[in-house]
């Protein structure tokens, strides 16, 4: 980019701020039509497995934290409420801190990076840092105290700020090039223990399909191998219908890969699939994990999920900017969508918008990740094991669970700038530490408005309003 055209991007970033402070994100004050969250999500749940929606229920209500993770939707819909620059980036829609971790690219060297895109869309880029800092408080309030929470809130703004200062002055291509190896993200942990980050990489390089094998499958009267079931957690005789779709809907996905990797995949095929339950918020939709094996005996697992609509979906494009969209706003990644893309053989539109985002936001991705669609619903499908691993944020004392919130800054401030204008922003959040308090006030008040919802949540238990199932 050239220095005048990075010099007026950042000027503009600038002359957001008489009309949206910087302090204005501080704000945090829920509406007084504010939709109950129990309700909210109670209608996320219509469509989902219904056998499984307690088990969802009783995850939400393991803690304040849980609850959080759980709510994507109900946040996306209280962002929507607050002030908003107008600067569009590729959001990730759910950048909460147990939404990082390590994995292996294509080349074997293991990243740090985000690693959940179910939530991916253009949106505002502050709507992702407001939901890192309010999740960094709830988690703190467990372990360490509200104190370090704020502080972990301020460091992971402070760092994003930071290092978009410098991909702001960096070339379109280094900014794409640039990634967070683990090295890097050693060195930006260097108040945790050496042992703590080992594990942690050890743990990813352990995480391979051939290493599942014995702990997810036994073998067969015949010799094979057949996924070992762990209802309601890992299933084959529930949801036959869907398993049984599982063969057309894997052929259906060859088609969104690319060529080189389709003849990759041509060299395994399905020996067994089995329902599996995932994660807090996506509990209930349709996932599946399929076994294949290659022509000389190796084992894949694919994880093939299902992809509902983003829950910045409705939201982001009608966020405001002190009562109106900011006429110094940048244009999303695609300024000219279509509003109705000719459709791909084996791309699903939802599963597609979660590959899209994926490669856009990371600084690389799985070879097989690919979308398909099937009987009306789309699906993603990536490796279930692949190199990969995840900080204990529960487990850091209080300086490493700063540390790690700075590592999540400027993990996101690179997802950022690979999308968005990096020099815009920049402009926007300067080079004071005004945005980063702003945001740690509001990342509090929200923490404080998650503790009432989990305890809506406790109540609706208590009372018989809803099933939980905890422990699962």
């Amino acid at each position: 980019m050239a220095k005048n055209q990075r010099d007026e991007e950042r000027r503009a970033g600038r002359a957001l701020r008489p009309d949206l402070p910087r302090s204005a994100h501080a704000a945090w004050e829920p509406a007084s039509d504010r939709p109950d969250p129990i309700v909210v999500l109670g209608a996320q749940n219509r469509g989902r497995i219904a056998e499984l929606v307690p088990v969802r229920w009783g995850r939400m209500l393991e803690s304040p934290f849980a609850f959080l993770r759980g709510a994507a939707l109900v946040m996306a819909r209280d962002l929507e409420t607050t002030p908003v620059s107008g600067i569009t980036v590729q959001a990730c829609g759910d950048a909460h801190v147990a939404n990082f971790g390590v994995f292996a690219s294509p080349e074997r060297i293991l990243l740090f990076d985000v690693n959940d895109f179910d939530e991916t869309l253009p949106g505002p880029f502050e709507w992702d840092l407001k939901r890192l800092a309010s999740s960094a408080v709830v988690a703190a309030r467990a372990t360490l105290g509200d104190r370090q929470g704020v502080e972990g809130a301020r460091a992971a703004v402070r760092s994003y700020r930071k290092h978009m200062h410098r991909y702001a002055a960096m070339s379109v291509l280094d900014v794409w090039y640039d990634r967070v190896d683990a090295d890097a993200a050693t060195h930006a942990l260097g108040s945790v223990p050496a042992a703590s980050i080992e594990a942690v990489l050890a743990q990813a390089r352990r995480h391979t399909s051939q290493a599942a094998l014995p702990k997810l499958t036994a073998l067969t009267d015949d010799g094979g191998r057949r996924i070992i079931d762990h209802p309601p957690l890992v299933t084959h005789d529930v949801g036959v219908r869907d398993t049984d779709m599982l063969l057309p809907l894997l052929h259906s996905y060859r088609l969104s890969l690319g060529d080189d990797h389709r003849v990759l995949l041509d060299r395994f095929t399905v020996t067994d699939v089995a329902r599996k339950v995932v994660g807090v918020g996506s509990v209930g939709t349709r996932c599946f994990i399929a076994l294949m094996t290659s022509d000389v005996g190796e084992p894949l697992f694919l994880q093939v999920k299902e992809a509902g609509v983003s829950v910045l979906a409705g939201h982001s494009v009608s966020a405001v900017s002190g009562g109106g969209q900011s006429s110094g706003a940048a244009p999303d990644p695609d300024p000219n969508p279509d509003p109705d893309p000719a459709p791909v053989p084996g791309h699903g539109r939802e599963g597609r918008r979660v590959v899209d985002g994926q490669r856009i936001m990371q600084a690389a991705s799985d070879i097989f990740l690919g979308s398909a669609s099937w009987r009306d619903r789309d699906y993603y499908v990536r490796q279930l094991r692949d190199m990969k691993g995840t900080v204990n944020v529960g487990a850091l004392d209080a300086v490493g669970f700063v540390s790690y919130l700075e590592l999540c800054g400027w993990t996101l401030a690179r997802a950022h700038a690979r999308s968005g204008p990096a020099a815009m922003i920049d402009g926007y959040v300067g080079q004071g530490d005004g945005f980063d308090r702003a945001v740690a006030r509001f990342a509090v008040a929200y923490a404080d408005q998650t503790e009432r919802d989990h305890a809506l949540l406790e109540a609706a238990v208590r009372s018989g309003r809803i099933e939980a199932t905890p422990g699962v």
